[in-house]
Formats: structure tokens, sequence, C-alpha cells
């Protein structure tokens, strides 16, 4: 808090100052003047909120100075100090609203009450206001969010006559069904960028400089359209010359946020809806290269647009291979057609986006990969002033593309290993049967050439290989019993001729299933002889 002492006598100052309690009252800066004229002036620069006054002073007096504070409204709490029990001043400062009248010489106690008092007063004034502030703030915002969404529907759905729109044109003060339209919209996307990101300050911002330009001249109202992404709509009516509004309006974005947005204006029309679909389609097919601050109509683009749909063959057939520069080749490609054969727009943009998640869904499907799978999305095309950038354009489709292929290729990896460790499983349930490669291709939707090149790759060796290891290792097991005949341990993991499995475990242990067998319990009894007997 700040407080000010107007006297032309220095002692009553210093006096002043050294009475108060003025850290008590959370008071920082006490500010001195000798007079009202140098008061006036230090006022205005410091806005004291606790003014103490004398009412005899040269070149300007207290009462004087009481008149011109009051007539500037300002909130300070004044308190004539006087050495005058003078009934005139005393009425001045009453018909001024001055917080006390003290007398001189100051008693130090009364000083002190009286300044508490005004410090309090002035507590409960600024809580109030700011209490105000934000019940307005709300009610504000509330009204505001009615409008929106009243409006967003009308401009949908055409529902004029419903009750709430009654409502609505007796809060503007309008009849809004005996007059004509002309709509006005404002891509936001741009301008949200300048307010790090955050959309509802950014629609708060722009709707008060509307509210000021348009509803506060009765020409017509601003709304933020729910519908769309980042649009604001402007409505006016009864046939309204609202371009050079929109100009100041423009200009007046332009030195909040440096961004230079154009603002589409549509034809004039009976319904607020047709009025919308006109500034609609002038928004949406406007050059986006070379901008006017306010365009209309005549500055339609009649360029058709490219459908990314068209190229998607060629964009599947680069995705699959993997290769990034491939991807490039034919992204430069399609780049190229767009800017020589057609239109450079909202529409343009909109529609690239919309067949990009199309593709984007399709590929991800087919890879059986989730929809909510974390892809990157650039859509950032704008330059710091807020105007398009199409080689900002074309380095963020390229990026989403190079990181889908890097996703893709990384599924594709996962999901090949997968479906070898799902034949090797496979394999080790069914290794006593006559397992074919076709019918392994058959069952897990691959072809035989892949499956024994990845098979291979992963596990050093091939699946005929792979099922003579696991017969054998269970051939072992089984000598291990002596009441297993041959045959019958052949037959049971996998072959049907004795002699063929005995060659095949003779080839890959190094001696015959007899052998083994003989070799195994010498090991085991000789293992038996050496356990030491406990003395009896």
């Amino acid at each position: 808090m700040k407080a000010m002492i107007v006297d032309d006598e220095k002692h009553v100052r210093e006096g002043l100052m050294l009475l108060a309690d003025w850290d008590t009252f959370g008071i920082q800066t006490v500010l001195e003047a000798e007079n009202g004229e140098e008061a006036t002036e230090l006022i205005l620069m410091h806005q004291p909120d606790i003014i103490f006054t004398d009412m005899r002073m040269p070149k300007r007096d207290g009462v004087s100075l009481l008149k011109w504070i009051s007539e500037q409204n300002l909130e300070a709490k004044t308190i004539v100090v006087s050495g005058y029990d003078d009934f005139e001043y005393m009425r001045n400062a009453i018909y001024y609203k001055s917080f006390d009248y003290l007398l001189k010489p100051i008693d130090p106690d009364l000083l002190n009450e009286t300044l508490n008092r005004a410090v309090s007063d002035l507590k409960q004034l600024k809580k109030k206001r700011k209490s105000s502030i934000e019940d307005n703030k709300v009610m504000n915002e509330v009204k505001q969010l009615y409008i929106d969404q009243l409006f967003s529907s009308v401009i949908r759905s055409a529902q004029e006559a419903s009750e709430a729109w009654r409502k609505l044109e007796k809060q503007l003060e309008v009849d809004l069904t005996k007059t004509t339209f002309t709509v006005a919209t404002i891509q936001v996307r741009p301008i949200i960028n300048r307010f790090q990101g955050d959309a509802d300050l950014c629609f708060f911002s722009l709707n008060n400089m509307c509210h000021e330009l348009i509803r506060l001249n009765g020409v017509g109202v601003s709304f933020r359209n729910v519908n769309e992404e980042a649009e604001l709509v402007i409505v006016c009516w009864n046939n309204q010359p609202i371009r050079s509004l929109l100009e100041k309006l423009h200009s007046s974005i332009y030195q909040l946020t440096h961004v230079r947005t154009p603002i589409a204006l549509g034809e004039e029309k009976r319904t607020i809806k047709e009025a919308y679909q006109s500034s609609r389609l002038v928004g949406q097919t406007y050059s986006l290269l070379n901008p006017k601050p306010i365009v209309s109509i005549s500055d339609r683009m009649k360029r058709p647009i490219l459908h990314l749909l068209d190229h998607s063959k060629e964009l599947q057939w680069a995705l699959k291979s993997g290769n990034k520069e491939q991807m490039t080749e034919v992204l430069n490609r399609i780049f190229h057609t767009m800017e020589t054969n057609h239109a450079l727009t909202y529409e343009q943009i909109e529609e690239w986006e919309k067949a990009f998640s199309i593709l984007q869904k399709s590929w991800m499907t087919e890879y059986e990969m989730e929809r909510d799978h974390e892809i990157y999305e650039g859509k950032d095309y704008w330059n710091a002033d807020g105007t398009f950038s199409f080689s900002t354009f074309k380095r963020e489709k390229e990026k989403e593309f190079h990181r889908l292929i890097e996703t893709l290729t990384e599924r594709k990896y996962q999901t090949e290993e997968t479906n070898m460790q799902q034949i090797a499983a496979y394999l080790r349930e069914h290794y006593a049967e006559d397992i074919q490669l076709q019918a392994i291709a058959d069952r897990f939707y691959l072809s035989r050439e892949y499956i024994s090149r990845k098979f291979k790759q992963e596990f050093h060796e091939t699946i005929t290989d792979y099922v003579t290891t696991i017969r054998i290792e269970k051939a072992k097991e089984l000598l291990a019993n002596a009441h297993f005949k041959i045959y019958e341990i052949a037959f049971q993991v996998g072959y049907q001729n004795e002699k063929y499995f005995s060659k095949v475990f003779k080839k890959m242990v190094g001696m015959t299933p007899n052998e083994y067998r003989n070799q195994e319990r010498k090991d085991y009894n000789g293992k038996s002889n050496r356990v030491e007997r406990k003395p009896s």
C-alpha cells in the first residue's frame, strides 16, 4: 500500500511520518507534497491508497484537492489534518466524502486508530470489487458459452424459431426474424500458437475484441463455432457495412498477436445458416499463399484440390519397402503436382489430413496395430506471422510418413519374431508327427519360402534340423527306460523305420541307440559303486 501526506509545513509532514505505525498497516511507501498542485501530479503518477491533506495551503488548498480527487473517481481514502476547527472546512470534507477529520496537534493513538479503519475499509472495498469482477467475468463467460452453443446450433440446423432463440433476441435487443445476415469467419489455428496453445484464452481474447468493434456498435455478435476445431464466427445483421469493422478487427488482432490471419467475408443472405455457408465456402477456397486481410467470394480459387487417396498405391509400395528415400521421392512428385495443378487452400489441407487418417488406419489395421497407437501428427504449417508455409507443410507431411515407416517396420519385425516363435512352439508340440512345410505355411498364413528363410535367421538351423534335434533329445529320455524297445522309441519320437532312426541317432549323438543306452547304464552303475557305505 501507498500513502501520501500533503501539507505546506515540513514539521507537520515529519510528525505524521514519525507518529503513524506504517509497517503495522502494510504501508510500504509514503509520499510527500507541499501543496495541492504538487499533490495532483504525484497522485496521478503513484495512485496512493490513503491521502492525508491540510486544508489551508498555497497554490491549491485542501478543499480544491478534495474536489479534484472526487471528480477523478479515485478510490483513495482521504483524511483531513487541520489546525482549524472550522465548520466550513468540515462541511467540505464531508461533502467530498473525506474518511475522517483530525485536528492538530495530532494524537498518535487517534491517528493510528483512524489509519487502521481506513486500511480495513480499503481492504473490504478491494475484496468486494474483486468479487464483483469475478462474478461479472463468470457471468460473461457463461453468457458467451450460451451464445457459442446457440449460434453453433443455428448455423448447423437453422433452428431460429426455438425458445432459446427468442430469449437471445431479447438479450441482443434485435428482431432476428426480420433481417438479413452477413457472416465472417476466422480460422484461429495460427493464432492459438501465439497463446501457447491455449485455445480457450485465444477465443476469450478475440471475442473481447469483437465485442468492442461489433457487438457494442449493435451490428452483430461473435461466437466460437463448437462444431469446428478452431473457428471464430462473426454474424452481422440489418444490412450493416461491416468490411471497415473487419479491417479494424484484423488490425487489432495483428497488434495483439502479430498474426496476419485473413477474415473470410461471405455474401448477404436471408438466414444465418446460408450466410455462414457462404463465408465458410470463401474461407475454405481462397489461396493460402497470397491472402488478403479480408477475402471474399471473388478471391475463391477455381483450381481443383488434390486427393491423396488417388496416390494410395504408390504410397503403399513406398511404405512397404521401408525405404524413406523412396517415400520422399513419391511425396515430392505429389507435392509438385499439388503446387502446379491444384489449389493450396484450407480445403486442400483438410482433405489431405482426412485422407492420411484413412490410409493410416488402413495400414495399421493391416499390421494388426491399435488405432490409438501414438503416431506423429504434424499440423503446424504456419510462419511466425500466421501466414501459411508450403515448405513447412511438405516437411511436416514427409515427417509423418517417415515416422509411420519407422513404426510399421518395427511392428513388422515384432510380428515376424512372434510368428517364428509360434512356429517353434508348434514344432515342439507336434514333433512326433509327419510335419510338412506346406502345412505350417497354411496354418500360419505365410509362404513356405518366407518361413524357411526367417526361421533359419532366428534359430540358426532349418525346420528339419530343429525337429530332428527335438526328436533325438526325447529319444535320449526314453532310452533311460530299459522296458522300451528301440523300435518303440523310434515310433514314439516320429520315425516309422527303426534302422533310419538308428542312423539319424548315430549321426547326431555319435553312437547307436543301443550303445547310448549301455553307455548311460555303465555311467549310472559307476556312480552307484562310488557311493561310500557308512560303517556298521
